[in-house]
């Protein structure tokens, strides 16, 4: 083959990725693809996050379903809410449906976020020498990325740059439900004084995400979206991309940087 090494048969690890149904006594609310692990994290995440429910606590338990064929046990899931909490339903019927390209109009869309999301809180000060840190610590806990290649991965710091909670998926925004709902779990929300750190693309929907959780600071490795920078200056988020090395670009909230940045 003229030098080049022969072409040879080998097994190479692969990301999971399966599909969770997510019911309320029995009926369907959405199925959404993940991977498996933290499913009840998940849950918690992706109904508050997407305003399917009011409060964090609404959502008392996640549980599996057991009355299902074999085929799909680990993979349907019961949610439990408080008493008097309930379902937004024009929400839960457009759960899943809506994307970055699905033709979503700007001024709706923010429009639609403020209703269930108000602007964030002061947040923390922020250096260049605090982000600089933050890609490598986020990398350092992705064990199945580094056995696969094909996951996502979210991660929360405190003010000082300490770790406090990551999560792996195949989706970017199923790592960001998942760390959210969490802190859900635990009675954390909102996440003043935090900083989100993802692996992938900043798009609307992960700063949405974060602002519904109180989270000032968000982070990326990638590219924010349009709509990204809009709905993070209109919520007086610091949004941050193409954070590698020793650079980064900063698109809103550049206030929070103590000294200010200079251009």
């Amino acid at each position: 083959m003229d030098g080049a090494s022969p072409a040879r048969a080998d097994e190479d690890a692969v990301a999971v990725e399966e599909p969770l149904e997510v019911r309320l006594g029995r009926r369907s609310l959405l199925v959404t693809m993940r991977t498996p692990g933290d499913d009840g994290d998940l849950v918690r995440g992706l109904l508050f996050t997407e305003g399917l429910v009011e409060r964090p606590g609404d959502v008392t338990a996640v549980t599996a379903c057991r009355d299902v064929p074999d085929e799909a046990r680990g993979n349907v899931v019961l949610v439990s809410l408080r008493e008097g909490a309930a379902l937004d339903e024009e929400r839960t019927a457009r759960a899943g449906l809506v994307s970055s390209g699905c033709g979503v109009c700007g001024k709706t869309t923010l429009a639609s976020i403020r209703a269930v999301a108000p602007p964030v809180g002061p947040g923390p000060a922020l250096t260049p020498e605090l982000l600089r840190g933050l890609p490598g610590a986020l990398r350092s806990r992705q064990p199945v990325f580094d056995a696969t290649g094909g996951l996502h991965a979210a991660a929360l710091f405190d003010a000082g740059g300490r770790l406090l909670s990551w999560k792996e998926d195949v989706g970017r925004h199923n790592a960001v439900d998942k760390v959210v709902g969490e802190a859900a779990r635990f009675g954390r929300l909102p996440l003043e004084g935090t900083i989100l750190m993802v692996s992938g693309r900043a798009g609307f929907e992960i700063v949405q995400k974060a602002r519904r959780a109180g989270i000032p600071v968000v982070a990326s490795v990638s590219a924010p979206s349009s709509l990204a920078v809009a709905l993070a200056r209109d919520g007086g988020q610091t949004l941050v991309g193409f954070l590698r090395g020793e650079r980064f670009n900063v698109y809103a909230g550049a206030e929070r940087f103590e000294p200010p940045l200079r251009g």
